[in-house]
């Protein structure tokens, strides 16, 4: 079977036994500050498992794309170097929330492998935790496995926990035998399963999420237990293809094939093919990550991207590969997994436009790099260390964009090691950005817990209809000085989107609560408020959102589905939503492109957005499926979970978007829309920040009055301000350059007198004096026709510029040569003297400091100094 068949099979075997098939997330979890990437096919269902969100189907089964490059999940050092670990890995899985339990998993588990994949029964091992005698007897009852190949573990091995605290529960693996020395059983303590013994491989774990760890630790039953199963297609493709690795199957072979053809080097299964291996992973996390949204950077999972990318690169180069080759391989990769993943073909040649700016980039700083790195390697050889500093390190990926692994395999390549820990310290001590902040902050103190008045259904969301309405509080609670309370039915819109969360009151008769903020926390809509007047009670209360607010708010979000047609249109199909925030002051739009955008395109875009203003398009929304929307051409952005039944907002023929938002009514509402601004955030994204309505009215009268002012001062029209404000801006520099010139022929017609009060000291000629020159510039132009003139010896002038002191000091090749004086050991020594520091080469080097006032005795004391360092 194809790897497409199997996955299909497998989605297939439970979907028959009314298991809803649910898409898989992306691999960058944009609403889980705690992932850098998707690592498990229940990170979307994680709401479920922790009661905040409630499930819509009880079963469900996908194929999840995953990342595992960091933290404990972290592969990479194994990818290439065996035949089963991957950075990038698709991971199959059927789930229960609250239905069947461990009798059907098991059962159906052991259907699915013996009955329709057919894998022989005694090849097969079950493993259970230690404790677990229910899924013991289960698996001795429900299947005929070998009873001496169930076995037991402990809690490493199998007892399945999501962090210190929250659900958890036993497991149970599925290992097969994949063949070796009969006399070894699955049980053999050294070399049997969960061994390092890769002969019993796990295919297969089943875990039964049935406690709840507390923060002391201790375990509790919970009402409602779930299943929560993974198995990994690369492995199981491997084994149903009869191939010893997985990078011999078809989910890899075309890949390689493509690594041979550009490279002319052939594959070997081997340890001769681990670049082959390396890049042919690599390649797959890439496309994956890119086309969910992840860019390459220096920072968080961009970062991740990089080093991967620059890892590959360099597998690449040991192939014969110096130039830019990975973004080749994208369509090879799109064209094995574009049908199970469909949203690859329409983001193919983005993909390849990331990767191969990023491999070009990387091409100009290595070798550079790796120059440096020789000379590390050189001087450590020489000096008899085995080890690279932790400095020299952080150097190399600060200075040449090494990342540490590509530093560490280059190392061991030379039999070196590398102190990570002290580049570590060093990358803990250079960040200063905030991490990312979570969705819902608001600390709330330990002993906090919900007050229930009037239990039931809640947040039932009314807020496309509604502005004000009559509903109940089920429930609040306490946190620092704020009220989080949550209502049965609301008006107010939750944060989501990019569109922030409503402001408003709550009130009756007898109490008043001002909204500041309303947020989501699973299926909860929960309304930050203070307090007015009153107690919370459970009587009826009005909520009423701040409605002039609103519709701000909703100007803003349409103009922004406007201007994404817009920029789609001017720029490219390529352009993607990279993030968004809409506020009533304000909208800002992120978006993938590699370059800043001229005038002319921005101008293009203000323009073709005013455009469908005018035509006042009325606003069509709709609920359909999310297939039947993506038919009709309906855009999904990054970072946005869709189900089955999604909201689609269209304006006429020239917007459609998936999207939950509030919004105008016609495309009149917005009025006037107004681009304030375009800029770089990121390696290939952009970001536009625009105002609406009345806001931009303003910002557009507060411009006209500013030009009508510069046009009585310059006495020009409106035409000619750009070509007279330039004409001035060039006549002011003609004449600073006139001024500078004057200043340092003044100062250049005393360098005769300075010159003659020379002294010689230990056989070198030495000159040091004040001067007085306008900047920094003109004092070392000022050094150099003091060397000019001197033709040997030492020179220091110094001056006080701005209120601060400098020095330039120049020394002779002759005495360089002869007599060791270099220009920038002295200056560092005078830049110590005046508060400050400085450097530079051994012919001219500079200092500044802080202490003026010593200026002139540290000019005095310059021939005592050179007389020192002669002795």
């Amino acid at each position: 079977m194809t790897s497409q068949e199997i996955r299909n099979q497998f989605i297939q075997f439970f979907k028959d036994k009314n298991h809803k098939f649910v898409r898989s997330a992306g691999v960058v979890p944009f609403d889980d500050p705690t992932l850098l990437f998707t690592n498990a096919g229940m990170n979307q269902f994680k709401g479920i498992f922790l009661e905040t969100e409630t499930a819509d189907h009880p079963r469900a089964v996908n194929s999840q794309k995953c990342i595992r490059v960091s933290g404990k999940h972290n592969d990479l050092e194994e990818v290439g170097r065996d035949t089963y670990h991957h950075t990038f890995f698709e991971m199959l899985g059927n789930w229960s929330f609250g239905d069947y339990y461990k009798e059907d998993a098991i059962k159906w588990a052991w259907e699915l492998f013996t009955e329709v994949w057919k894998i022989p029964k005694d090849k097969l091992y079950a493993t259970v935790y230690k404790d677990d005698d229910e899924a013991f007897e289960l698996w001795g009852k429900l299947t005929d496995i070998p009873k001496d190949q169930i076995l037991r573990f402990g809690d490493k091995d199998n007892f399945w926990e999501m962090g210190e605290t929250g659900p958890c529960g036993p497991c149970s693996e599925i290992h097969v035998d994949i063949g070796g020395d009969p006399s070894i059983h699955g049980s053999h303590p050294e070399l049997g399963v969960n061994t390092d013994n890769p002969r019993f491989m796990e295919l297969w774990n089943l875990v039964f999420i049935q406690y709840f760890r507390g923060e002391d630790g201790a375990l509790t039953e919970l009402p409602n237990k779930h299943v929560d199963t993974g198995a990994g297609l690369e492995r199981i493709v491997a084994f149903l293809q009869d191939k010893n690795s997985n990078y011999d199957t078809d989910l890899f072979t075309p890949i390689l094939d493509e690594i041979t053809a550009l490279s002319g080097t052939k594959y070997d299964q081997g340890e001769a093919g681990m670049a082959h291996r390396v890049i042919a992973d690599h390649v797959r996390m890439l496309t994956f990550s890119i086309s969910d949204g992840a860019l390459p950077s220096n920072d968080g999972r961009g970062y991740v991207l990089r080093r991967i990318l620059r890892r590959a690169a360099r597998y690449g180069r040991n192939l014969g590969l110096p130039n830019a080759f990975i973004y080749n391989l994208v369509p090879v990769v799109v064209n094995v997994m574009g049908d199970a993943y469909p949203e690859l073909h329409e983001r193919i040649a983005y993909i390849q436009k990331v990767i191969k700016s990023e491999e070009d980039s990387f091409s100009q700083t290595l070798g550079r790099g790796l120059v440096i790195f020789e000379s590390l390697v050189k001087e450590n050889r020489e000096k008899g260390i085995s080890e690279i500093s932790g400095p020299d390190v952080f150097k190399l990926y600060d200075t040449y964009g090494f990342p540490v692994d590509l530093t560490n395999l280059m190392a061991e390549e030379e039999n070196l090691s590398v102190d990570t820990d002290g580049f570590e310290a060093l990358m803990d001590a250079q960040r200063t950005k905030a991490r990312e902040a979570t969705q819902f902050k608001q600390k709330v103190s330990k002993d906090s817990e919900w007050h229930f008045l009037n239990p039931g259904s809640h947040s039932e969301f009314h807020g496309y209809t509604h502005t004000r309405m009559d509903t109940k509080i089920t429930q609040y609670m306490k946190a620092e000085d704020k009220l989080l309370v949550i209502l049965a039915q609301t008006p107010f819109y939750a944060e989501s989107g990019g569109q922030v969360g409503d402001t408003g009151r709550i009130f009756n008769a007898e109490m008043e609560l001002s909204v500041h903020d309303t947020r989501k926390d699973g299926d909860s809509i929960i309304h930050e408020c203070t307090l007015s007047s009153g107690s919370v009670s459970n009587q009826s209360v009005i909520a009423e959102i701040d409605a002039g607010r609103r519709s701000s708010i909703v100007r803003n979000h349409s103009a922004t589905h406007l201007l994404n047609a817009a920029l789609r249109t001017i720029l490219g199909s390529h352009v993607k939503q990279a993030g968004s925030l809409v506020d009533p002051g304000h909208l800002r739009f992120d978006f993938n492109h590699f370059e800043r955008m001229t005038q002319d395109e921005i101008m293009r875009t203000e323009q073709m957005v005013n455009a469908e203003i005018r035509k006042n398009l009325s606003t069509d929304i709709r609920n359909m499926s999310f297939d039947a929307a993506k038919t009709e051409g309906a855009l999904a952005f990054f970072g946005e979970k869709y189900g089955d039944d999604v909201r689609t907002v269209k304006f006429g023929d020239y917007s459609h978007e998936l999207c939950g938002g509030a919004h105008v009514q016609a495309t009149g509402d917005i009025g006037f829309f107004r681009i304030e601004s375009e800029s770089a955030i990121a390696a290939g994204v952009r970001r536009i920040e625009a105002v609406t309505g009345e806001v931009a009215e303003n910002n557009a009268r507060k411009e006209r009055v500013a030009v009508n002012q510069l046009r009585q001062l310059l006495t020009s029209d409106t035409d000619e301000l750009e070509s007279k404000t330039q004409h001035l801006l060039d006549e002011k520099k003609a004449l600073e350059k006139q001024v500078k010139m004057l200043s340092f022929d003044q100062a250049a017609s005393v360098l005769g007198e300075i010159i003659e009060k020379a002294q010689n000291v230990g056989g070198v000629d030495v000159v040091s004096d004040l001067v007085d020159v306008p900047d920094t510039e003109a004092l070392k132009d000022l050094g150099t026709e003091l060397m000019n003139q001197i033709k040997s010896g030492v020179g220091v002038l110094g001056a006080a510029i701005d209120g601060s002191p400098y020095v330039v000091c120049v020394v002779s090749d002759d005495v360089i040569a002869q007599y060791k004086l270099k220009a920038g050991e002295i200056v560092r020594e005078l830049g110590q003297k005046l508060s400050g520091g400085g450097g530079g080469k051994p012919q001219m080097a500079t200092a500044g400091g802080k202490n003026v006032d010593a200026l002139r005795g540290v000019i005095s004391e310059v021939f005592e100094l050179i007389g020192a360092r002669l002795g």
